[in-house]
């Protein structure tokens, strides 16, 4: 495709999700004229979107919970910017199960502080 042609979707597509048309048009159960379409500027549908970004680790889930966290190769990238190994995420969990009840609500107000604070971040 030339430079001139490229489309947002077209560019999502290819360089964001790295997916080819075939491989596009087999994970949305679409055919590769559409996939086609969709690169010229139609619309791609947001459930396939979603699906794209979900099978490059590019999103975890769609629930607000998660927005912010994304797979970075082998580890988990948090919406601080932080990576986190399974052996870590595991070693967290295991500490916050010892913890008192005091604690735990101290760190669940502190978790919803820092999301607060990301999300104003992310807006300016």
């Amino acid at each position: 495709m030339k430079y001139r042609e490229m489309t947002k979707n077209y560019i999502f597509r290819e360089l964001e999700c790295q997916l080819s048309k075939e491989e596009a048009a087999k994970l949305c159960f679409k055919t590769v004229r559409t996939i086609t379409s969709w690169d010229k500027g139609k619309p791609i549908p947001k459930e396939c979107r979603r699906l794209m970004r979900l099978y490059r680790q590019l999103e975890i889930s769609h629930l607000e919970e998660w927005e912010g966290f994304a797979m970075k190769g082998s580890k988990m990238l948090t919406p601080t910017g932080q990576l986190a190994s399974p052996q870590q995420i595991l070693t967290g969990l295991a500490l916050l199960e010892i913890q008192s009840e005091l604690e735990l609500k101290t760190t669940r107000k502190l978790l919803s502080y820092a999301r607060v604070i990301n999300r104003i971040g992310r807006n300016h």
